[in-house]
């Protein structure tokens, strides 16, 4: 039956109206003052809300709203808060504060804001999540775009054996923190993305975030059939050709919603690979308002486009088989004039491989001048993993940089640890997030006070999980024995680790299973007892992960042990906000190099949790011994079985005879001091340099500033930089057969001192191409042991003549490091306009 719809909205008094603006923006996520006005107006729908405000409102008796009314106190602690809200959201003192006329298009499959809008899976939803509060507090201009879920990602449950179920509950949008955007009329904002046989239609919707907005599409229309109304039904969801249609609506389509918006996303950011089709859609814009071909077209977006890779291993790129791409190409590549043949290289690492997939991460990063990995490890990792998109170029020089990820602090800082550092660091830890040499102030505060807090949080993370335990067994339909025995596990003054992650075999999350004798005596020690919380999901159609936590769950239910180790279901935000505060100990035991960065490890650190972690990701970059610990020395194996069997030997010697104790070293005042100076080292060294703040700043310097002043310059003259451009890079690819590197003089041989200086002369061919439109280089550095050039540096040359066998070129360079040495030269491209050099297909060096 068709119903005819309408909406109510909870009549709340003129006094308390400002509650539903809180209620509306995300703001209130990362501002516990914010959300005490929520759990004092009615605490029990809080909490039967889920924590959703927005849902909460329209639960509370019309006669507690009255009552709140006309209390002074409430209204007293309401008008503090708007006035804090008021002021952030003028932001007239933000770190940014250049023209906001273009704008920094963020595009992201999913995004972990809060508990109230479950539109994430793990750990790249709730940096994306973090990257829009920092781009607020910064006062950047930049919006969001994503989709809008109808049922976001699984919810997690497990079956009386332990082996993890799915369910998939329904979003109900209308009671969510989420606004339809309409147009000046009143009307739904839609648009129309073109599929392979049919049109998807979507309208927007908005989520306020602070100072900025996140935008989101819906295709649960009724104008849409079943199958594509389907294409927001659920994140990560159905086959390769239901995951083609998401990517194709968030790329294209999310492009076309902020044009129908009025915004002009001046800049754009894919998060992954999941929006690369954006790129195409640039181009087609190019075409069709400026007049340039798809080639110009290229060259006016590349320098605006940034693409941010996470996945550290090829298999977790996202591939699509040639007959699905020959199905969908026209809807993605119409009104561009791209040949198949010419489209299908873009998503290639060898375009002449007439069998290699369709990659998006290719795609992205042969359209964008900017890209990067999550850490410095990553970085590396990721430039010998697409190092075949530029052949002739050593891995070093790949033109894939790393920007460490970081937390948003104020978001994961717990209510009173965020106390007691806004009195210890003053107000510039809230009013100036950009400024991290704060931290330094942690010796300001007192062992005691610190330790106290710590206690506070892990008795309140004991009683969390007890709860959450108790519900699993009764919906489990455990006996009640079971059940009352919930209300006896753990224990507040036992060492406590905690392992949350998703349940992927490269994470490890049954290492310390691997000797359990070993593991029962740590668990059950009478002197200095150990506890374990673990908590994340495996992908549904990962078996192996399921079975990991099958295993974990059997190994907790023997009574001997079972009040020491939990698993805790449905792993979420809430759950991980109470874990990052409360443990002792975070532990992460991924393969190294499989972790591309890893951030939770960065949200215990910031409450003083100390991390034990194999040196991979972010935390090959964090760990120093005054802060935590480290499993290893962050060696790589090929055989995975020795890995493993080595690793967790090494993380059972750390635990017996390092960190259990220090943990339980006490002194006259029952203290741990050791501990604590090591929690405090901690926050002081990794709290800003881990920091959402820190890593907007390099995007923005790095990244977003050059990307906006490119467009400037791209979008003068009638595009006039971009038109020339393409020309002389097509006038490059014609000619580059013709240069070659031949005749070079100097350097070989000779027995020279560090500090000496010697000549090298080479004669250039270049056929028509002009020496000012190439650099000439000596690339020289220290031969290693596989007879590679180690930590080289290049010297340009100078055009010193010509005969008749080209350009003569000379550089006298100087000897840096003693040793054997050796050099090479090689021919790049050698223009203003070009971001990099570094354009595939485009180096000749000498044979």
């Amino acid at each position: 039956m068709k119903y005819i719809e309408y909406t109510v909205n909870p009549q709340i008094p003129r006094a308390l109206k400002p509650l539903e603006e809180l209620a509306h923006n995300l703001w209130l996520s990362w501002n516990h003052d914010a959300l005490t006005l929520f759990t004092r107006l009615d605490f029990d729908a809080w909490m039967q809300s889920q924590q959703n405000p927005v849902r909460m409102l329209g639960m509370v008796a019309q006669e507690r709203f009255e009552k709140l009314a006309e209390d002074d106190s409430y209204l007293a602690a309401l008008n503090a808060v708007v006035d804090k809200f008021r002021k952030y959201k003028a932001g007239k003192d933000t770190w940014y504060r250049g023209s906001k006329k273009n704008t920094i298009a963020y595009f992201s499959m999913e995004y972990g804001l809060d508990v109230s809008l479950p539109i994430y899976s793990g750990g790249l939803g709730v940096l994306s999540g973090d990257h829009l509060k920092s781009a607020s507090d910064l006062g950047l201009p930049l919006v969001g775009v994503g989709l809008l879920y109808q049922q976001g990602y699984f919810q997690q449950y497990l079956n009386a054996d332990g082996f993890q179920q799915e369910s998939y509950p329904e979003n109900d949008w209308y009671n969510m923190p989420v606004r339809k955007v309409t147009d000046a009329d009143g009307n739904e904002v839609k648009i129309s993305v073109q599929l392979s046989e049919s049109r998807v239609v979507a309208r927007v919707w908005e989520v306020k975030v602070g100072r900025i907005s996140l935008y989101l599409l819906d295709a649960n229309l009724d104008e849409n059939s079943e199958a594509n109304r389907a294409i927001t039904a659920t994140l990560y969801g159905g086959d390769r050709e239901m995951r083609i249609k998401q990517e194709i609506l968030l790329g294209i389509g999310g492009l076309r919603a902020l044009r129908a918006m009025d915004i002009n996303p001046a800049v754009t950011h894919m998060n992954e690979g999941h929006s690369a089709f954006l790129g195409i859609e640039r181009i087609r814009e190019y075409m069709q308002l400026h007049g340039l071909n798809r080639h110009e077209a290229i060259q006016a977006i590349w320098p605006t486009n940034i693409f941010t890779t996470h996945t550290p291993v090829p298999a977790g790129n996202e591939r699509f088989g040639i007959d699905l791409m020959h199905k969908y190409f026209h809807a993605i590549t119409d009104g561009t004039g791209f040949s198949w043949d010419e489209f299908i290289a873009l998503g290639r690492e060898n375009p002449e491989d007439v069998q290699e997939p369709f990659c998006m991460t290719v795609l992205a990063i042969r359209l964008s001048a900017y890209n990067n990995g999550v850490s410095e490890l990553h970085g590396a990792v990721s430039r010998d993993m697409w190092k075949q998109i530029w052949p002739e170029l050593p891995v070093s020089e790949v033109p894939i940089t790393h920007i460490t990820n970081g937390v948003h602090t104020r978001s994961f800082l717990s209510p009173e640890l965020k106390d007691l550092l806004d009195r210890y660091f003053g107000p510039r830890f809230y009013d100036e997030p950009t400024y991290i040499d704060i931290w330094d102030r942690m010796n300001r505060v007192s062992d005691e006070e610190l330790w106290r807090i710590h206690e506070m949080r892990k008795n309140q993370l004991v009683t969390f999980t007890r709860d959450r335990l108790k519900r699993q067994l009764t919906r489990r339909g455990a006996s009640q024995s079971q059940v009352v025995h919930a209300d006896e596990v753990l224990s507040p003054y036992t060492f406590t680790i905690s392992f949350a992650r998703r349940f992927a075999t490269y994470k490890r999350a049954t290492l310390l299973f691997r000797d359990p004798d070993r593991l029962r005596r740590l668990l059950t020690n009478p002197d200095r007892p150990v506890q374990i919380i673990f908590a994340g999901k495996a992908h549904p159609h990962d078996i192996p992960g399921k079975n990991l936590i099958k295993d974990i769950v059997h190994f907790a239910s023997d009574p001997e042990i079972r009040s020491k180790i939990v698993f805790l279901e449905n792993y979420d935000l809430e759950i991980a906000k109470y874990l990052v505060s409360g443990s002792d100990i975070w532990l992460n035991t991924p393969r190294r190099p499989m972790e591309a960065s890893g951030t939770s490890g960065m949200k215990a650190a910031i409450n003083g949790v100390l991390n034990t972690s194999i040196l991979d990701g972010w935390w090959a970059e964090g760990y120093d011994p005054e802060c935590g610990y480290a499993i290893g020395a962050g060696e790589e194996y090929e055989d995975e079985e020795m890995q493993d069997e080595i690793e967790s030997k090494l993380l059972y010697d750390l635990l017996e005879r390092e960190i259990i104790p220090t943990y339980y070293e006490r002194g006259r005042d029952g203290l741990p001091r050791g501990w604590i100076s090591k929690m405090k080292a901690s926050m002081a060294d990794l709290g800003g340099q881990f920091s959402t703040s820190r890593m907007l700043t390099e995007y923005s310097e790095r990244f977003y500033l050059p990307a906006l002043k490119n467009y400037e310059k791209v979008n003068k003259n009638e595009l006039a930089q971009a038109r020339q451009l393409n020309e002389y890079i097509q006038r490059l690819h014609h000619e580059w057969k013709n240069v070659s590197v031949f005749k070079i003089e100097g350097g070989g041989g000779r027995s020279l001192k560090v500090g000496d200086s010697f000549s090298v002369e080479c004669h250039v061919h270049l056929g028509k191409i002009d020496p000012a439109e190439v650099t000439v280089q000596v690339y020289t550095g220290r031969i290693d042991a596989e007879g590679e050039l180690e930590d080289p540096q290049t010297v340009d040359m100078k055009v010193a003549g010509q005969d008749e066998e080209g350009h003569i070129f000379k550089v006298k360079v100087r000897c840096r490091h003693a040793g054997r040495q050796g050099f090479a030269v090689r021919v790049l491209p050698s223009n203003p306009d070009l971001v990099h050099p570094f354009v595939p297909g485009l180096v000749r060096w000498h044979l």
